[in-house]
């Protein structure tokens, strides 16, 4: 593989319940803070789960100042903080598209839907259509900047993003293109998924204690806590990035997708599966298992994800399993879906680049059954060579993302 397809992260936008930005979410994190709180965005009062991590209440004032009126009565909520999140990317990146071939500038996002429920109806029944349309995140960032490569979504629930990551990756590599915005966003704090999600009791019920109620590999832990936000990378050739002297932030070195092909909601046992991805992952990139220091685990505080992706990650590293380190941000900035997987690469990505590891919070009642470092409560300042960052959806959609210290 020549230099000019490697692959490197220039720039990267984010919306969370922890911040409108990526300093502030990230210096959240790093504190070790939640953003669960109680649901204020209709009446949660009839439901099991009354908490959630939402994106703060100035988000609508803030993103008044970027898109305009009349855009904005045709976005959902879900499509307006993807094209916040894209306008930090690209703005961190500096990248002029002028200087670029426009149909060398492909947008991939992964998008499970754009929301549009029926608290979307309530505020508005004009531009059913364009609101609703999954493809119109991606559509958007491409009308609004002039891009004309290829322009799709991927739905593949809570590993949507980190497949449109790792798609984006493939096609720099392959040199299909210079230039790559990925990423993803969801909002589905909202009845119909909050209850859905109760039904199949995979939500967390402590709502007398928001804050601490998500608590992954903790043996107290009784499940997932909501959330929603966007995050967005610009993926560029390192030939580009080099040519107009671009900061790079890490390096995507490799990625795998793979599907279980077993159960709609649960992962195959013992996380032979999720292990299967890792190791195909590290293949893909050419790096080695003891090369990994850092594992952002997909981590959703749920019984059977947390125990087998522990067993994967034992299966995949062996006895360097007792050297990484391991934390899921989870319980800072809720489940985000399907944009879990730009999140928390984005987290993965400045973890290298601060050469901090972020907390596994809520870590204070240790199960006996696994045995990882989980980097309880607190960061840890560390070396990060390269990393992983695991995203398993239902459907048994898996995906292993590895970044590398540029």
């Amino acid at each position: 593989m020549t230099n000019e397809n490697r692959t490197v992260i220039t720039g990267m936008g984010m919306i969370t319940s922890l911040g409108l930005d990526v300093e502030t979410t990230w210096n959240n994190l790093v504190e070790g803070r939640s953003g669960v709180k109680e649901i204020s965005l209709f009446d949660a009062s009839n439901l099991e789960t009354r908490i959630a991590a939402e994106v703060s209440a100035e988000f609508e004032k803030f993103v008044e100042k970027q898109i305009a009126r009349r855009t904005r009565k045709q976005m959902t909520r879900t499509t307006r903080m993807t094209m916040a999140a894209a306008n930090e990317a690209i703005k961190d990146s500096g990248i002029n598209f002028d200087n670029y071939e426009r149909t060398r500038i492909a947008v991939i996002l992964g998008v499970i839907t754009t929301s549009y429920n029926d608290m979307e109806k309530e505020q508005s029944d004009s531009h059913v259509i364009v609101r609703s349309m999954p493809n119109a995140p991606s559509a958007w960032i491409s009308m609004t900047y002039g891009l004309e490569g290829p322009n799709f979504n991927v739905s593949t629930a809570c590993a949507a993003s980190a497949y449109a990551i790792g798609l984006g990756n493939q096609m720099i590599k392959s040199g299909l293109a210079d230039v790559v915005i990925v990423g993803g966003a969801d909002s589905h704090i909202e009845p119909l998924h909050i209850a859905g999600f109760n039904q199949i009791m995979a939500m967390s019920v402590r709502n007398d204690e928001p804050q601490k109620a998500c608590r992954p590999f903790s043996a107290t832990r009784d499940g997932f806590v909501m959330g929603e936000g966007a995050g967005v990378m610009v993926l560029e050739s390192e030939k580009s990035a080099k040519a107009r002297n671009a900061k790079v932030y890490a390096e995507l070195a490799g990625y795998a997708i793979t599907s279980e092909a077993t159960d709609i909601t649960a992962p195959k046992e013992n996380g032979v599966g999720m292990a299967k991805t890792m190791r195909m992952a590290l293949e893909n990139a050419g790096v080695k298992h003891d090369e990994i220091d850092y594992i952002n685990a997909h981590g959703t505080s749920t019984y059977l994800n947390d125990k087998y992706e522990t067993l994967g990650i034992k299966e995949c590293f062996g006895d360097w399993a007792k050297s990484l380190a391991v934390s899921s941000t989870k319980a800072m900035h809720g489940h985000t879906l399907g944009a879990a997987g730009a999140i928390e690469g984005i987290v993965t990505v400045l973890s290298i680049h601060n050469q901090m590891a972020v907390p596994t919070i809520n870590y204070d009642d240790p199960d006996p059954e696994l045995d990882l470092d989980y980097i309880p409560n607190q960061s840890r300042a560390m070396n990060i060579r390269a990393a992983l960052s695991n995203s398993f959806g239902f459907g048994g959609h898996n995906a292993t993302l590895v970044f590398k210290k540029y």
